[in-house]
């Protein structure tokens, strides 16, 4: 069997003359002692794509995986690609995953080698922090060594550069080619004089985290919190003591960083379980909310007390809340931004106001590049309150910014479901909903897909489809993409693409209907049944059990 035109077991044992990591070593000698065919060919089909989130992969041996060989070469390639374009210096941060510190002093050593300045932060933080980091200090890129939300077993390597804001193309390709022009680990030059910060960027964070809610809003707010075992925690309490809220109930199981994220099945406060812990907590605690980070803390997510029990927000009734309040705390300029797989609201609530409104592909590294941008959120609990500050996902700033609305209507005997009904009666009820199955043969992602471009559905939810559009050759001002959106009767909506980071096909719908038809309640209750049809009907296109 042959990968890449070479033997894989001469390829497999030229990684490991080279494998600086005993792990990943004696991981390989054991394959390649037993000649383990199929897990050789999985760890050497080819590299990881070095794209628009950086690197991320399951870790272990081989160039289709999270290691030290691998991060060696990628930071190898982003310091000639910064040499070339005269970059001085870059920081690096790290979570508490599995080899991120590993792999924050290899990227150190190699930038270091390179003749860059090497700034470490010096303890595991939160992407923004780092995020934050690169704008404050003056460097020309940031690395942050995180998998975000992905399985124990990932790694990460997300790379932004001067702007503070991930890269897009062709930055991706121009540094992939460098990765791929790197010879033998031997010939990478590694330095040992780079500098590990202090605290003050993170009390500078802080600062400016703090500032994001108004000195003279209402604080009387009891909170449960979760960093589902990430770094978030001391950032978190950090940051609600500096902004003057009430500490937060952590929840004890969950409070420390554990790579194993022991007590929830996936460490994404998305996915069903994962804030059950909080919850409880919640109920005993009788507290008025819950927020949860992800576990390097980009990502937010709340839930609410109703009269049926504990309810976690959509991730576009948080996106529409934050917007709103933003709005009534007295933003007047600027552009409000989300994604075209987000609810359609916020334009609505951006027009109404003589607001800015912007659509971009998924992701923050293209919302962070809207001109004049003073307010972003995506659907996956993504929002970006301060772009002045951290012009990426920021799930700290975000988590006060909720606690400073929940207090405000809190001291007028409100909360956030008064507003959200409130918003809905002024805006119209938008339901939203995703299918996300998860294959482990991923071409049946790209047959999904090829089924949807040859053979549209004629009808899906009752509803007739009137437009296809192939985002895969470019929709109005919108890059390409590959991806398929559907148009429905009655301005629905159903968009479907590939995740850019974990092996699922992501479906995203709408069911958007007008003010003014009866009561929110009964509303709400007609836009779920047809986004239960749409959902059904659309898995049976797509052919999923």
């Amino acid at each position: 069997m042959t990968v890449g035109g070479a033997d894989l077991l001469d390829e497999a044992r030229a990684w490991l003359a080279e494998d600086p990591d005993p792990e990943t070593r004696a991981e390989l000698a054991a394959l390649i002692e037993n000649n383990d065919v199929d897990a050789l060919a999985d760890r050497f089909s080819g590299p990881l794509e070095f794209g628009t989130a950086g690197l991320r992969g399951a870790l272990g041996p081989g160039p289709n995986r999270m290691n030290r060989v691998v991060v060696t070469r990628a930071a190898a390639g982003l310091a000639a690609y910064l040499k070339a374009r005269d970059g001085k210096a870059v920081v690096i941060g790290y979570d508490a995953r599995r080899k991120s510190d590993v792999f924050a002093a290899d990227s150190a050593a190699v930038f270091a080698g390179a003749g860059l300045r090497a700034l470490v932060l010096p303890h595991p933080v939160p992407t923004p922090v780092l995020a934050f980091a690169i704008r404050y200090l003056g460097v020309d890129a940031g690395v942050m060594v995180t998998a975000s939300h992905n399985p124990p077993q990932d790694n990460g390597y997300k790379v932004y550069l001067g702007d503070g804001c991930q890269i897009v193309p062709p930055a991706d390709v121009e540094i992939s080619a460098e990765i791929a022009a790197v010879g033998p680990l031997a010939t990478v030059p590694r330095g040992s004089e780079w500098d590990t910060l202090s605290d003050d960027v993170l009390e500078a964070y802080l600062d400016r985290a703090a500032s994001v809610v108004s000195p003279s809003s209402p604080r009387d707010i009891s909170v449960v919190y979760t960093p589902l075992h990430g770094v978030g925690m001391d950032v978190l309490v950090a940051a609600f003591r500096r902004a003057g809220f009430p500490a937060p109930y952590v929840v004890a199981e969950q409070a420390q960083p554990d790579p194993d994220f022991p007590t929830v099945s996936f460490p994404n406060p998305e996915e069903p379980g994962a804030i059950d812990l909080a919850v409880a907590a919640a109920s005993e605690t009788d507290a008025d909310l819950v927020i949860a980070n992800d576990p390097d803390a980009d990502r937010c997510a709340v839930a609410v007390p109703t009269p049926e029990g504990w309810r976690m927000l959509r991730g576009d009734e948080v996106g529409w809340l934050l917007g709103y309040h933003l709005i009534r705390r007295g933003v007047a300029e600027g552009t409000f931004a989300t994604t075209i797989v987000s609810s359609s609201l916020l334009s609505k609530m951006a027009r109404d106001h003589g607001l800015g409104y912007a659509e971009t592909l998924t992701g923050f590294k293209w919302l962070s590049r809207v001109k004049g941008l003073r307010y972003a959120y995506e659907e996956a609990l993504g929002y970006c309150v301060d772009p002045a500050g951290v012009c990426d996902k920021d799930g700290i700033t975000a988590a006060l910014l909720v606690a400073e609305l929940a207090a405000t209507l809190k001291a007028e005997d409100r909360d956030l479901g008064d507003l959200l009904d409130e918003i809905e009666d002024r805006y119209g009820v938008h339901a939203t909903g995703q299918l996300s199955p998860r294959f482990t043969d991923l071409a049946r992602i790209d047959a999904a897909l090829e089924l949807l471009r040859a053979e549209p559905p004629a009808e899906l939810g009752g509803r007739k489809v009137l437009t296809i559009e192939d985002l895969a050759d470019g929709v109005g001002d919108l890059p390409p993409t590959d991806g398929v959106r559907l148009w429905l009767e009655d301005g629905a909506r159903v968009i479907v693409r590939p995740s850019g980071t974990e092996p699922k096909l992501k479906c995203y719908l709408e069911i958007a209907l007008p003010p003014g038809g009866g009561s929110p309640r009964l509303l709400r209750e007609h836009a779920d049944n047809s986004l239960a049809m749409l959902k059904r009907d659309l898995g049976a296109v797509l052919g999923l059990p």
